[in-house]
């Protein structure tokens, strides 16, 4: 467990100017063509008061340990700062899962990774998420309704019997449920080649396929990258096109059935990205998240989880030069806790993740003074047969050897 405290680290500078877009994604402006605009219900202090780490401070202490905050190694660092413990999605739900002595479990990440922990934590537990806006693109991509229809495409192919499912842990709990309920798994990016393992473990070897949701670069990376499969062996499934833009024929020859969806983050890196990087500073290993397109994998040193990057960077050598291509909240803090390494974000078009920024410190002082109050706002909670089937994906990627 890792206790961040509230000091302030030295700032770097890597070399990135925020565009208009990226004050958008920052909060620090408001599209209402494309927000959602959930409002809270109340008064939410303004950015400009001077006191919200005080008020912040002193309503957690209030609280003590009847609540326990999550933050996601994305969050800004006004929010990082009151984490009770750090991560990514899985390792922050099982963390609330652990610490059953908490009423309030406050999730400061995206809506998915709230449910998760809703799932995974007991009925006493409440699960809060500080602004109900904020989700997550790849998430929103596959949808119940998609994915059941998708499945009724491969059921009229005669497919269902060898097609197993599984799922990144980026997606919603009815997504999770869905994939519990027809026999597959979930998956983490730092686990997702166990878990295609077990699957095509599950019948003929030479018949299995599996159905992957909703990340296609996490699972043509993993098929091609970590299995030894060929780009031929995989298929994307679109589901704005009839029968997913598939023939019959083409979903029989496939051994991966790829789910159109993606990071709207990771997306944005490109192979153009990595030549830049390397002219500019010989030496520099590139290093990136296997979210990201497969070209740009391909033209990478290393691949790897979140939790990957950050402890490939406590191991790497003083004086060694890295391009990490992920989230830039992360980049940042990696670059400000390795002062002796030199530390570039990939791109140099900023790359703010905008659903996780809508968690700011306005939003957290307004959640924790309310629960200390004795209100319970934005609870997360997922309705009883979703939730059983989700937890029987999830336990399955439990029990991977």
């Amino acid at each position: 467990m890792r206790v961040v405290t509230t000091a302030q680290p030295r700032q770097i500078d890597l070399d990135v100017q925020p565009s208009p877009l990226a004050l958008l994604m920052l909060g620090r402006e408001a599209d209402p063509r494309s927000e959602r605009g959930v409002e809270c219900p109340g008064d939410l202090p303004s950015p400009s008061d001077p006191d919200l780490v005080e008020r912040a401070r002193a309503a957690k202490e209030k609280l003590g340990d009847k609540v326990f905050v999550l933050g996601h190694h994305y969050q800004r660092d006004e929010v990082i700062q009151f984490a009770d413990v750090t991560g990514d999605s899985f390792k922050l739900a099982r963390d609330a899962a652990g610490r059953p002595e908490a009423e309030y479990i406050v999730f400061c990440g995206v809506h998915f990774m709230a449910e998760s922990a809703d799932i995974l934590t007991s009925d006493d537990q409440k699960v809060v998420l500080p602004d109900l806006a904020a989700g997550c693109s790849m998430a929103d991509m596959a949808t119940a309704e998609q994915v059941a229809e998708c499945w009724d495409v491969i059921t009229d192919a005669g497919l269902a019997d060898s097609v197993v499912p599984v799922s990144y842990m980026n997606s919603s709990a009815d997504i999770k449920a869905f994939t519990g309920k027809h026999g597959g798994t979930i998956c983490t990016s730092s686990n997702a080649k166990r878990a295609l393992d077990w699957a095509f473990e599950q019948g003929e070897p030479q018949q299995t396929k599996v159905l992957f949701l909703p990340d296609q670069h996490l699972g043509r990376n993993t098929a091609v990258r970590d299995m030894g499969m060929s780009l031929d062996d995989c298929v994307l499934y679109n589901p704005h096109k009839p029968n997913g833009g598939l023939t019959v024929e083409e979903l029989r020859a496939a051994k991966m059935i790829l789910w159109r969806g993606h990071c709207s983050v990771h997306g944005r890196f490109s192979v153009e990205s990595v030549e830049d990087v390397r002219a500019r500073i010989p030496g520099v290993r590139v290093l990136v998240h296997p979210e990201c397109k497969h070209e740009v994998v391909a033209a990478a040193d290393e691949v790897g989880s979140t939790e990957y990057i950050i402890k490939a960077l406590e191991a790497a050598p003083a004086g060694s030069r890295w391009a990490i291509g992920t989230e830039l909240n992360l980049v940042r803090r990696l670059a400000n806790a390795h002062p002796d390494k030199e530390v570039v974000f990939l791109d140099k078009t900023v790359c703010f993740c905008s659903t996780m920024n809508r968690i700011d410190l306005p939003h957290l002082v307004w959640t924790l003074e309310s629960l200390a109050e004795g209100n319970l706002v934005n609870r997360i909670e997922v309705d009883r047969e979703t939730e059983s089937f989700a937890k029987l994906a999830l336990e399955r990627m439990l029990a991977l050897p």
